[in-house]
């Protein structure tokens, strides 16, 4: 599922009419193996609800981005504004766990695992931990003090979501936890001439120190369970108020499967939104944004000629070749 930073409180009343958008995160990837499974995937409902849909707005980016396709299509919705990696997502979700902003921009702290290589560190799924409340508790409350003593307002939201803030993290760039899982940490820590870029840096080389020896670690590897051993941070910004006439329903299936590389079950989890909310979008008007790597692309329903709706219906997009190409 997507990170908890994606949740926003900030809501509109519900209109009488909606219609509904649906974000869908992980659509594709550049992989030459995700390639070869959307040519043989089946989504006859997003075929027929493509052939509904006209493009209205394309965002297309770098796979090296802080920011992946599916949070700044998200950012955007919202009527968010920020720069690459400087979202604030963490101040919504820690405002969503019940901890005000008090007018400071927040970071999301996520206690992670970092597994050692011969030459780099590779971040493990957060969901591989299945780290407990108390373990979280004891943890964040070993390394409080580093964050607050460094000028930080540091606050536990829930077992995988720790918050620091503070005025200088306002359009601090990071990269999102959905850029980092399962890749060399190196390529996505940032720059460090900034006095935050170095402090975020030294923090981490001491939090990993209190952790090194901590009990909950040495608990965790006698049962032989991944340790935490790091943090990361993300999503940093000041509140911002939502925008959106009607919040976007993300469908957050894809999200797991695709960061692990099971295509059988990435393969598995499309075709289960084919025939559920694709399918159930063809009941009305709708807003569709897939997401892939690098690209964002929003379609809507639009009034059409009788004569381009009979040409929709025999010249289709397929599927895979718009995957392909997010």
């Amino acid at each position: 599922m997507l990170p908890d930073a994606l949740r926003d409180p900030v809501r509109k009343a519900t209109r009488i009419i909606v219609v509904m958008h649906l974000l869908v995160p992980f659509a594709s990837d550049d992989s030459e193996a995700c390639r070869h499974v959307l040519r043989d995937l089946a989504l006859p409902n997003l075929g027929r609800l493509l052939a509904r849909l006209e493009p209205a707005a394309r965002d297309t980016g770098e796979a090296a981005s802080f920011s992946p396709p599916h949070e700044r299509a998200l950012a955007a919705a919202r009527g968010w504004h920020g720069g690459d990696g400087a979202l604030p997502f963490a101040t919504h979700s820690a405002l969503a766990d019940g901890i005000a902003p008090a007018g400071l921009a927040w970071g999301l702290v996520t206690p992670a695992h970092w597994q050692l290589g011969r030459d780099h560190a590779t971040m493990i799924d957060l969901a591989q931990l299945h780290l407990s409340e108390v373990e979280s508790r004891a943890l964040f409350n070993a390394v409080r003090e580093l964050f607050e003593s460094e000028g930080f307002v540091a606050a536990w939201g829930a077992a995988d979501r720790w918050y620091i803030g503070r005025d200088e993290l306002e359009g601090f760039a990071t990269a999102s936890l959905d850029r980092v899982i399962g890749r060399n940490v190196d390529g996505w820590l940032g720059e460090t001439r900034s006095d935050m870029g170095r402090l975020v840096r030294r923090l981490q080389s001491e939090v990993q120190l209190v952790f090194h020896e901590h009990p909950v670690n040495e608990a965790r590897e006698g049962r032989g369970e991944a340790l935490v051993n790091s943090f990361w941070l993300s999503g940093c910004g000041q509140l911002q108020v939502s925008k959106a006439a009607d919040e976007p329903q993300v469908e957050s299936s894809l999200r797991a499967p695709l960061l692990a590389g099971d295509w059988a079950a990435w393969a598995e989890a499309w075709q289960a939104v084919d025939v559920g909310p694709i399918a159930r979008s063809l009941q009305g008007d709708m807003t569709l944004t897939l997401c892939g790597e690098r690209s964002a692309l929003r379609l809507e329903t639009r009034a059409r000629s009788l004569l381009r709706r009979l040409r929709s219906r025999w010249s289709g997009v397929e599927p895979h070749a718009l995957l392909e190409g997010l």
